[in-house]
C-alpha cells in the first residue's frame, strides 16, 4: 500500500484536536467484506420498489434513463475512487473536499451526507417494520423499528468486523436473489420456461412505443433513476477500515461498471421486455413483483417482501455505520462536538449512538408530525446526493493536478478522460438540477435541499473564520499541515494513507 512520509504533529501545530493514533479506528474489515459491500451496495430498496415509478413514467425508455444515470454514477465513483485510493479516509469525500476547497466544504459535504444517512435510517426502519407488521398483524410498527435499531446499534457498537459480517451476508442474499431473478427473466424472454411464450419486442414497441409519454415522461424516469443509485459511496468509507484500503477501493471502483450494468440496467431491460410498462402492478406493488406475478410464480408477493426486507435491513446497518464514521471524521478535523470523536476499542461509539438516536427521532417524527415536519425532512434530503457528487467532482478536479505534481505514485485509480470527463460529469449534474426545477415534486425537494446546503455552508464558513481568527491571535495560524516541510505529498498527514489518523487536512496550496 503506497504511503507517504510525514512528520508527526507537533505541539505547535494548529491542527484541530482529534483522536490519537492509539485510539484510531481498526482495520477489521477483510477483503471479502469489502468486496461484498461493494457488490451488494448497489442493490437497495430503491431498485426493488422505487424503480416502479420510473417505469410507469418513462415506459420502456427507462432502460436508456438508467443507462444515462448509471454512466454518471460510474464517473462519480471513478473520481471518488481516485481520491480515496490516494488518500483512504473514513471521511471519504468530506476529507477530499476539505483538502481541495477548504474546511467549509468538508463541513458542508460531511454533515449533509450524515443528515441524509440518518433520515434514511428512519425511512428504512419504517419500511421494514411495515413488512413485518403485515406478516404479524396487530404488532405495532414502532416496536419493530425499535428492535431493528437496537440490533444494528449493537452491531455497530461492537467491533467493525461484526458490521462487515452482517453486510457480507445481507449482500450475499441480495446478490443471489437478483441473480435468480435475472436468470428467470432471461429464460422467459427466450421462451425456455414451460407454459411461457417469448414476448419478443411487443412490450418494448407496443402501447405507445418505446417513449410512450414523450420527453416529459422520460425526464421523470431519469430523475427517479438518478436517486436510485444512492449508497455506493459507503464502500469508500468502509475501505479505510479494511486490511488493504488502497486495493479495496481500487477493486470496488473498477468493478462498479459491470455491477451497475447487470443489476440496474439489466433488471430494467428484463422487466419492461416481459411486463407491459402500463401494468398497474408495476407502480403499485413494484416491478419485480409484477414480473414474478406475470410469470405465474407462486407467492410472488411474499418472495419480494423477504428480498425487500433484507435490502432495507442491510441499508439500515450500512447507513448507521456510514453516518457514525462520517461524524467521527468531521469531529477529528475540528468540525463538530469533540465528544463524538471518542473511540473505544477501535469503534467511535458516541458517534454510533448519536447517529442512531437521530435516526430513531426521524421515525418518531413520522408518527408525531406526519403532515408537516416529516415531509419537510424528506424534502431536505431529496437532492443531497447531488450536492455531494458536485463536491466530489470539484475536489477531484483540484486534487488530481496537485497529486500529479507532488505524489503521482498514489494515483492507482485514474478518472477517465481527465479533465474533460470530470467537466462533463459536472455539466450533467447541473443539468439534473435544471430538470428538477421543471418538475413540481422535485422542485420542492431541490429548494429544501438548497436551503439545508446554504445553512451548512454558512455555518462552515463561520467556523472556518473563527478558527482563523483564533489561530491569528495565538500566532499559529490555521490549516497548517503537521507534515508540511517534511517532503510529504499533498495527501500526507498523520499516518497518511492509513485511514486511521485524525484526518487533519493537508496544507492547501
Amino acid at each position: 500500500m503506497p504511503r507517504t512520509s510525514a512528520s508527526p504533529p507537533t505541539a505547535d501545530s494548529a491542527a484541530p484536536a482529534g483522536p490519537s493514533a492509539d485510539s484510531a479506528l481498526t482495520h477489521g474489515l477483510k477483503q471479502r467484506h469489502l468486496s461484498m459491500i461493494a457488490l451488494g451496495g448497489v442493490i437497495g430498496a430503491g431498485l426493488f420498489v422505487g424503480s416502479g415509478a420510473g417505469i410507469a413514467a418513462a415506459g420502456p425508455s427507462i432502460i436508456v434513463a438508467y443507462a444515462i444515470s448509471g454512466l454518471l454514477v460510474m464517473m462519480v465513483m471513478r473520481m471518488l475512487g481516485e481520491m480515496s485510493a490516494a488518500n483512504p479516509a473514513s471521511g471519504s469525500f468530506s476529507v477530499h473536499a476539505e483538502r481541495a476547497i477548504g474546511p467549509w466544504a468538508g463541513f458542508t459535504a460531511g454533515w449533509s451526507f450524515w443528515f441524509l444517512l440518518c433520515v434514511a435510517v428512519g425511512l428504512e426502519g419504517i419500511g421494514a417494520a411495515q413488512i413485518v407488521s403485515g406478516w404479524l398483524p396487530g404488532t405495532p410498527e414502532w416496536a419493530w423499528v425499535a428492535l431493528f435499531m437496537v440490533i444494528f446499534l449493537g452491531t455497530n457498537l461492537a467491533a467493525v468486523k461484526n458490521f462487515g459480517e452482517f453486510e457480507f451476508w445481507f449482500a450475499a442474499l441480495k446478490v443471489i436473489a437478483i441473480t435468480l431473478f435475472l436468470v428467470l427473466g432471461l429464460l422467459a424472454i427466450f421462451g425456455v420456461l414451460p407454459d411461457t411464450d417469448a414476448p419478443g419486442l411487443s412490450n418494448l414497441t407496443g402501447d405507445g412505443g418505446f417513449l410512450p409519454k414523450g420527453m416529459d415522461g422520460f425526464i421523470i424516469g431519469l430523475l427517479a433513476s438518478v436517486f436510485a443509485y444512492g449508497g455506493l459511496e459507503t464502500v469508500t468509507i468502509a475501505a479505510a477500515e479494511s486490511e488493504n484500503p488502497v486495493q479495496g477501493v481500487a477493486k470496488a471502483v473498477r468493478t462498479a461498471m459491470w455491477r451497475i450494468a447487470v443489476f440496474y440496467i439489466g433488471s430494467m431491460a428484463v422487466i419492461v421486455t416481459l411486463v407491459p410498462w402500463d401494468d398497474p402492478k408495476v407502480a403499485e406493488v413494484g416491478p419485480f413483483y409484477a414480473m414474478l406475478d406475470h410469470l405465474g410464480v407462486g407467492s410472488a408477493a411474499q418472495i419480494m417482501n423477504v428480498v425487500i426486507l433484507i435490502a432495507l435491513l442491510s441499508a439500515m446497518n450500512a447507513n448507521i455505520y456510514g453516518a457514525s464514521r462520517m461524524a467521527r471524521s468531521l469531529v477529528a478535523r475540528g468540525q463538530g462536538p469533540s465528544v463524538l470523536g471518542r473511540i473505544s476499542s477501535g469503534v467511535p461509539r458516541n458517534a454510533v449512538m448519536f447517529s442512531s438516536v437521530f435516526g430513531f427521532l426521524c421515525v418518531l417524527l413520522s408518527y408525531w408530525r406526519p403532515d408537516d415536519v416529516f415531509p419537510w425532512l424528506l424534502n431536505m434530503i431529496g437532492a443531497v446526493i447531488l450536492v455531494v457528487w458536485i463536491f466530489i467532482a470539484v475536489s477531484q478536479l483540484i486534487l488530481r493536478r496537485r497529486t500529479e505534481r507532488e505524489a503521482p505514485q498514489t494515483l492507482v485509480v485514474r478518472m477517465w478522460f481527465f479533465p474533460v470527463g470530470t467537466m462533463v460529469a459536472l455539466a450533467a449534474m447541473v443539468g439534473i438540477f435544471l430538470l428538477m426545477l421543471r418538475q413540481p415534486d422535485t422542485r420542492d425537494q431541490l429548494l429544501a435541499t438548497g436551503a439545508l446546503t446554504v445553512v451548512l455552508i454558512g455555518l462552515g464558513l463561520l467556523r472556518q473564520r473563527r478558527r482563523g481568527d483564533e489561530g491569528a491571535d495565538d500566532g499559529t495560524g490555521t490549516g497548517a499541515d503537521p507534515g508540511a516541510g517534511s517532503g510529504a505529498g499533498p495527501e500526507a498527514g498523520p499516518e497518511a494513507g492509513t485511514g486511521t489518523a485524525a484526518e487533519i487536512p493537508a496544507q492547501r496550496r
